[in-house]
């Protein structure tokens, strides 16, 4: 009888033990919280996700503008915080806002004076930028509302977005179906794709413009942040940030970033390049290898050892300091965006393609898909060296 008591009691504290085990598992299992953000002035409401990954890298992304609305990373000590600049809430991202953490679409960049010609058609767009077209006009994709898919696999998720251009919106041909999918996986990896297919022949240019400050957004500027960029040449800008067509050699110039320099050591040099953008607000023409994503850029913050590195197979990536954020901007957290208080990588074609012929092409046709792929990998620099 002993004997039988104390069989069942072990039983029950095996499947107790077993049971707690299972709920702490579910706890510690990383997933997808769906909420709601905020309604849009036309009643349709905006929801807000929370991906996760086992590692502890969160990121808070909405279907407005397919906005990441928070990317919380780890120091070199296992601290986590918020790298990406942004808004407590859907109202802070509306209006005249500078596209932060925003898809940008359909043409990301510039566009001289507002038009191109296509197969013999001249076409005009919104001047929303002086004179030019700037990220796809004065509705771009970074304020329409997409609709959204989370998944979950083994060792990632995230979320899919789509949304459906209508032929003639800010005044580009054809209608473009677009999906892009945000995958944070278990490598610490924020994987972007982005897909688009037309019935008509039109420019196609999709970016991420991602706000990025490694010490924390809202903490202090990027100047001591070390840039690394797989790149030989750039292209060079007028007055109002056009390029000229040239593809310039990086050598001697300031704007040299094959190997590690800080953000700030060159910014204020007088170098008629940066003096035109205020900084740095150039594209640099990547050195590729192949078609797949390749290594683009690394930027490693001192302080805190947070590093993030960018692979892409796209042709460029525009580095942005941060040159127009003036104090005015409050985000999270009462945060005052003051000027070169982060920096963006943006992957993308060159700016005003369809105006240069000799720049790769961003014409997409019907019968074609536009498909591109870029990884953000997170880590943190146990030491603080740059390599």
């Amino acid at each position: 009888m002993a004997r039988t008591v104390f069989a069942l009691g072990f039983l029950l504290v095996v499947l107790l033990r077993g049971t707690a085990l299972q709920s702490e598992s579910k706890k510690s299992t990383p997933r997808i919280i769906e909420e709601r953000f905020g309604q849009l002035a036309d009643g349709r409401e905006v929801l807000i996700y929370t991906v996760e990954n086992s590692r502890r890298i969160r990121m808070r992304v909405m279907n407005y503008g397919a906005i990441i609305v928070s990317l919380e990373t780890l120091d070199r000590r296992g601290q986590s915080a918020d790298i990406v600049l942004g808004f407590d809430n859907l109202q802070g991202y509306q209006g005249n806002k500078p596209y932060f953490g925003a898809v940008i679409g359909r043409y990301a960049n510039r566009i001289a004076h507002g038009e191109f010609t296509l197969d013999g058609i001249k076409y005009k767009l919104a001047q929303n930028n002086g004179t030019n077209s700037l990220h796809g006009g004065t509705q771009g994709f970074d304020k329409v509302l997409w609709h959204s898919e989370p998944f979950e696999d083994p060792h990632a998720r995230g979320i899919t977005f789509t949304y459906t251009s209508k032929d003639g919106e800010e005044e580009y041909p054809g209608s473009l179906k677009t999906r892009v999918t945000y995958t944070l996986n278990d490598e610490d990896e924020l994987i972007i794709e982005y897909e688009a297919t037309t019935d008509k022949a039109t420019p196609v240019n999709l970016t991420q413009h991602a706000y990025f400050n490694l010490t924390g957004e809202g903490s202090k500027d990027v100047l001591q942040h070390v840039v690394k960029i797989n790149a030989d040449r750039f292209t060079p800008v007028d007055r109002d940030l056009i390029p000229t067509g040239e593809l310039r050699s990086l050598e001697r110039t300031p704007l040299d970033f094959t190997k590690p320099v800080a953000i700030g050591e060159h910014i204020d040099e007088k170098y008629e390049q940066l003096q035109f953008a205020g900084g740095y607000d150039h594209n640099f023409v990547l050195i590729k290898n192949g078609t797949e994503p390749s290594f683009a850029a690394r930027v490693t913050e001192p302080t805190s050892g947070r590093v993030v590195e960018v692979y892409t197979d796209q042709p460029g990536m525009q580095l942005y300091s941060g040159n127009f954020l003036d104090g005015t901007i409050i985000g999270k957290h009462g945060h005052a965006y003051g000027r070169r208080s982060a920096f963006c990588l943006e992957t993308q074609h060159f700016a005003d393609s369809p105006n240069h012929p000799n720049f790769p092409s961003t014409i997409l046709r019907p019968g074609g898909t536009f498909h591109s792929k870029t990884i953000y990998k997170f880590s943190a620099d146990a030491d603080s060296k740059h390599d």
